[in-house]
């Protein structure tokens, strides 16, 4: 998933990915805990993909915020 996918997404649909990658993100914890991980690169993928959508997210509150004070 790339910053652009993102960006074409609305602010309730980069929540519910939000959630779904974080509740992804303690899946694969547990595993790795429990010693079933069979992908430990799928961590690394998961937590960049979290950290992009926050990001965007980040990003369209502050353009939203910065237009009303205009």
């Amino acid at each position: 998933m790339n910053a652009t996918e993102l960006r074409n997404m609305t602010a309730g649909e980069l929540e519910a990915k939000e959630r779904e990658l974080a509740d992804q993100l303690f899946a694969l914890r547990l595993q790795k805990t429990t010693g079933q991980l069979e992908n430990p690169a799928k961590m690394r993928l998961v937590r960049r993909d979290l950290a992009r959508v926050l990001t965007v997210a980040r990003q369209m509150r502050n353009e939203g915020s910065a237009e009303q004070e205009r």
